[in-house]
């Protein structure tokens, strides 16, 4: 088959590779019809992850069809259409009981396109397949189910709901990337007062006025508003840069929350001196895709409205221009890019 390898930093290639097969009785391999180019996948290539070996095949994002299962696999047959989560679950062990399924000892949590071969490929490996890929209705798009893979989860668990919104909050989203833009699409079903995206990038700022935030600015003015007046009552730092996360230190409120999702390669600085006296709770968070079923009941009936987080589209063979476009996403307007057999 053919998929995307990691060399080296700064070094991926479409190449031909072995075609994967059932190495364990509760494992499945899925044809490819769609995956993405994630953020992470970025930092992969970055060189910020050292536990990815070169030869590894990228992507942790895909829908497609069941090819075969192994004897153990009882909730999907060949034929079945399925979206792959990011995230492996051994159904298990201890954490994968308790629902956190990124946090799996059992073999699972992120490996795929991590510690083995992932998605950017024709077909995948998916193990422990009945816990780690759900069918797809029909009727769902291909674009709208592979957003369910990760962006949407991790918007709402990661950040959503780690950051404790609720009603009548104010809530500020630092970076307006794909799973910022989709944080903030997420929070809006809470009914917060506002929800203020800021970013560097003028183009994401009007992606995030046409997603429905109800503010999108640089961060200087804004953020300094928040600091100096009631501040937010929480604050989702999605941008995995170090200087957002200050930025979010600056725009919360006493007693708010800090949720991160972004993915940071470098150090980040905790400004304790300003903040030991405000009660403020930071989470962070792998996530777990448990919440995948209820969103993606929530997009399938029309209550989350997604479709416009996808700006990019191109065949399977053209991951390499996917790249490149993703990762100059400020500027070629860029937010989720997906990839899909032709």
């Amino acid at each position: 088959m053919r998929a995307l390898v990691y060399h080296s930093p700064g070094q991926i290639s479409w190449d031909t590779v072995t075609d994967p097969g059932i190495e364990d009785p509760a494992d499945a391999v899925v044809r490819v019809d769609a995956t993405t180019v994630c953020g992470t996948d970025l930092h992969i290539l970055r060189g910020d992850l050292p536990e990815v070996k070169p030869g590894t095949v990228l992507g942790h994002e895909a829908v497609g069809e069941v090819l075969s299962v192994g004897h153990e696999v009882h909730s999907l047959t060949p034929g079945d259409q399925v979206i792959v989560s990011s995230v492996s679950a051994c159904g298990r062990c201890e954490f994968c009981r308790d629902s956190m399924l990124g946090q799996c000892h059992g073999g699972g949590g992120w490996i795929l396109g991590n510690l083995v071969n992932g998605t950017q490929a024709e077909f995948v490996w998916v193990p422990f397949a009945d816990y780690s890929a759900r069918r797809r209705p029909d009727a769902l798009a291909l674009s709208d189910a592979v957003l369910l893979a990760e962006v949407l989860p991790t918007a709402y668990e990661v950040g959503v709901r780690n950051g404790h919104v609720g009603p009548g909050d104010t809530v500020v989203v630092v970076g307006a990337g794909p799973v910022g833009l989709a944080a903030a699409v997420i929070a809006r079903l809470y009914s917060p007062r506002r929800v203020i995206v800021t970013d560097l990038s003028a183009a994401r700022l009007e992606a995030a006025l046409r997603v429905g935030a109800d503010a999108a600015e640089l961060p200087g003015k804004m953020i300094a508003d928040l600091s100096e007046g009631p501040g937010a009552d929480v604050v989702i730092e999605a941008s995995g840069e170090p200087e957002g996360f200050v930025l979010c230190t600056r725009a919360v409120r006493t007693g708010g929350h800090i949720a991160n999702i972004g993915t940071h390669g470098k150090p980040v600085t905790l400004h304790l001196e300003a903040l030991w006296r405000k009660n403020v709770m930071i989470s962070t968070g792998q996530v777990d895709t448990s919440s995948t079923p209820w969103l993606l009941e929530l997009v399938r009936y029309g209550r989350l409205h997604v479709s416009q987080l996808v700006t990019h589209s191109y065949g399977l063979d053209r991951m390499e221009d996917a790249y490149d476009v993703f990762a100059h996403g400020t500027s070629t307007g860029a937010l989720k890019v997906v990839l899909q057999r032709g």
